[in-house]
């Protein structure tokens, strides 16, 4: 007797078309959590899909969940080398000079960088909990079966990453 699943395949349009229905969005959000870019983060969900497909026969469908969490995850670390290299060449171009009123505007934008560093700052761990908890709404179980951890973990990495945002940015 086979266990209920075990027999789908990928490779049977009717459950690929069910899989992407059931994790498109969440993957995408994984993704953007991780890079921070729309557009990027949309790549990583269609790549992931199509190297699920071009693989789809040596995949069992109990893993393509994790199969497709793992291709953007090796997809992010790629891309996050690549800019390296980027970054790296960019900082030798001198920047233009605004002159707009620096009053209100710099105070928000020196806010709004610091926040945004100091969540850079979190592991990516802490960040990617954070953001799926308090940007996405997922429930501490939800991350958890995302992530392939236990919920006490994700508690663990939300305290953490809360208590070194308060140490960051003390006035929020």
């Amino acid at each position: 007797m086979t266990q209920p699943g075990t027999d789908k395949s990928i490779c049977e349009e009717i459950h690929f078309d069910a899989l992407f229905r059931e994790h498109a969005l969440t993957l995408r959000n994984f993704c953007l959590y991780k890079c921070q870019d729309p557009v990027q983060a949309e790549d990583y969900v269609q790549e992931a899909f199509t190297r699920l497909w071009k693989r789809c026969a040596e995949i069992p469908f109990e893993k393509a969940k994790s199969y497709l969490f793992k291709i953007s995850q090796n997809l992010f670390l790629d891309h996050v080398k690549h800019q390296k290299v980027v970054t790296k060449y960019l900082s030798r171009i001198p920047t233009p000079v605004s002159f707009q009123d620096p009053g209100f505007h710099l105070e928000e934008k020196e806010l709004l960088q610091r926040i945004e560093q100091a969540i850079e700052d979190l592991t990516e761990k802490q960040r990617v909990v954070f953001l799926l908890h308090r940007m996405d709404g997922k429930s501490y179980k939800e991350i958890a079966e995302m992530l392939d951890i236990s919920i006490k973990t994700v508690e663990k990495r939300m305290h953490r990453a809360l208590l070194s945002l308060r140490t960051c940015i003390p006035q929020l």
